[in-house]
């Protein structure tokens, strides 16, 4: 039986990951205040957290992935596996979104949405998160 939140819950995509550890990215309080006062759920895609650690490491350095991974491993952030279901909408994405080249992570993060039935985000992307319209839900409520 799939699971099913019962308490609020978010997706979180990588770039609110690197804004949580950059002090100088320009979305670094809107992540903090966000992720601070949430009381829910916050759930990294799998397919996320080797996104963010290249970032991290690239541009931030090994403490900075470290930290990050240490917040998987207090559960702080919670990780959620993808499933062979999910590959198959990615790739069923990819395709109708192809035009605008949503990319692996950003469809992995949206087929994991569908299949929780989670409808909010929490994205610094503007771009593709407000163009998609998933199966669960009108449109995404996308935070901060």
């Amino acid at each position: 039986m799939e699971k099913t939140y019962k308490v609020d819950a978010v997706l979180i995509d990588t770039g609110i990951i690197y804004a949580l550890a950059d002090r100088t990215d320009t979305w670094h309080k809107k992540a903090v205040d966000f992720t601070t006062a949430f009381m829910g759920k916050l759930l990294v895609p799998s397919p996320v957290i080797p996104e963010a650690c290249y970032l991290l490491n690239s541009f931030l350095g090994a403490n900075a992935e470290l930290a990050f991974l240490h917040s998987l491993i207090k559960k702080e952030l919670v990780i959620e596996h993808s499933k062979e279901d999910d590959l198959l909408r990615i790739v069923e994405l990819l395709k109708k979104y192809r035009d605008q080249n949503i990319g692996y992570v950003d469809a992995s993060l949206i087929a994991v949405a569908e299949r929780l039935k989670i409808k909010k985000v929490l994205t610094t992307d503007r771009k593709h998160f407000p163009i998609i319209k998933p199966n669960h839900c009108e449109r995404f409520a996308i935070f901060p």
